[in-house]
């Protein structure tokens, strides 16, 4: 990257000047972020009658199951007792529905002979999920990105200021869900957030892409096939793989598969950082070029993909992990493997724990034969109250959550942000019926609600 010019004696900060701000609307609930937790929250909140906004800095909802290419659904599924079986349900399930009428849903495979994930069509996703919102009756604010928040006497999230092609709006709402996946919410609001482990190494993020016109007879399993040819031809010295681990898969159509093999880093190392603009400056051109090369290899040794192209190329990095949220308990690792259980749950997790070091995917499995998930709590959306520096008027849900770095590499997948999604959902309705805040809500109203919505609890 080029160096900027640098002026030794220009200002560190340059101030901008005050401006008013238009008021765009205000609702009852306003959330940010439209992947899987946003989509649930947005839904559950206006589906229970309060006046909702989501907000979201894409054109289109899905998260990074869209925007960053995933194109494949983990964590729906567990591995109950020895036998898989779905674990997520409620609007998991109308979601579900819509795109597998769309024809855009393939059926679960298996992964590592343990666990079930479900590839789909992107497409599908994006048009589902709109026909859900719509219907719902939860209004939708495309290309607006969180800019700054603004609090009241109280110490209550009032306002948040979103950046919008019509310029800075404001937007108000009695209880704020942040589905940012970065936290972006709760960073600018000042509630106590953390990044990575206990040395501030982040999970590394990956440039999804997909390649088209793959001969799927000759192809057959490649995917069984693939990290041996890897291994081959790195030893050849042919080729040089940013990490093990590649995950190669066909889509709904045979000729098209999904490759999940690129891995970002920064020049000393550290994974790139998608809450820094130069990181992710970088980091999209190097997973450009490592696409690039990966490509070759795949036409050179593995068979069924000599003709193959890249057929599409994800719009943004597929972030794994930045800021999460401190808040009133953090799901740990040890919570995952233990399966634990919690007087409070709102849903459940039922992936292992999948820890995206440098060159490698490392992966922690409970027990077998166990019960294969764990609960996951409402204490682990709630920030600490605004007594103790948090917000009385703020949920998180999805991968900002309150989690441990080990417990995050599990739960920040979609299943259990489509859990967590529709708990801080229906929890913000139910407070404002209830007027209360959303640490004072009933735990027990709360989870009769979602049983009566569908949802498991485990």
């Amino acid at each position: 990257m080029t160096s900027p010019r640098t002026d030794p004696v220009a200002p560190v900060h340059v101030t901008e000047p005050a401006r008013s701000v238009p008021l765009f609307a205000s609702f009852d609930v306003v959330v940010l972020g439209g992947g899987p937790a946003g989509i649930a929250a947005a839904t559950a909140a206006a589906r229970l009658g309060a006046g909702v906004l989501l907000v979201e800095r894409y054109g289109f909802l899905g998260g990074m199951g869209t925007a960053a290419g995933v194109t494949n659904f983990c964590g729906l599924h567990a591995n109950v007792h020895g036998t898989i079986r779905p674990v997520v349900h409620g609007i998991a399930d109308d979601l579900l529905a819509r795109m597998r009428a769309l024809d855009g849903l393939n059926e679960p495979h298996l992964i590592f002979g343990r666990i079930h994930a479900q590839a789909y069509d992107m497409s599908a996703f994006k048009c589902a999920a709109d026909a859900l919102l719509v219907e719902s009756g939860a209004a939708v604010l495309f290309h607006a990105l969180a800019a700054a928040v603004a609090r009241d006497d109280d110490g209550r999230i009032e306002t948040l200021f979103v950046e919008t092609k019509s310029g800075r709006l404001a937007v108000r709402g009695r209880v704020f869900i942040d589905c940012s996946g970065d936290g972006d919410l709760a960073h600018r609001a000042g509630v106590p957030m953390e990044k990575g482990d206990d040395t501030g190494h982040l999970l590394y993020p990956t440039l999804m892409f997909r390649v088209g016109n793959v001969d799927a007879a000759r192809a057959g399993d490649a995917w069984r096939t693939i990290p041996q040819l890897m291994d081959e031809a790195e030893a050849s010295g042919a080729f040089r793989f940013p990490r093990r681990g590649a995950i190669v898969r066909p889509q709904k159509h045979p000729y098209e598969w999904r490759v999940n093999v690129t891995q970002l880093r920064n020049a000393d190392g550290s994974a790139a950082d998608g809450t820094d603009a130069r990181s992710l400056s970088a980091g999209e051109l190097e997973g450009r070029r490592q696409i690039v090369d990966y490509l070759r290899f795949l036409r050179a040794r593995v068979p069924g993909f000599e003709a193959a192209y890249a057929l599409d190329i994800a719009p943004q990095l597929g972030i794994r992990e930045t800021r999460r949220l401190i808040g009133e308990y953090r799901l740990s690792g040890d919570d995952v493997l233990s399966c634990a259980r919690f007087d409070d749950a709102i849903g459940v997790n039922g992936w292992p724990l999948e820890k995206h070091v440098a060159g490698d995917v490392e992966w922690a499995w409970p027990e077998p034969g166990s019960r294969g998930y764990n609960q996951l709590p409402y204490r682990m959306l709630l920030p600490r109250r605004a007594s103790a520096g948090g917000a009385d008027n703020l949920l998180l849900a999805g991968r900002c959550a309150s989690m441990t770095h080990d417990g995050h590499s599990a739960a920040r997948v979609s299943g259990a942000c489509f859990a967590m999604g529709q708990a801080a959902g229906t929890a913000a309705a139910l407070a404002l019926q209830a007027g209360c805040s959303v640490h004072d809500l009933s735990v027990d109203a709360l989870q009769r609600r979602l049983v009566a919505d569908g949802a498991l609890l485990g």
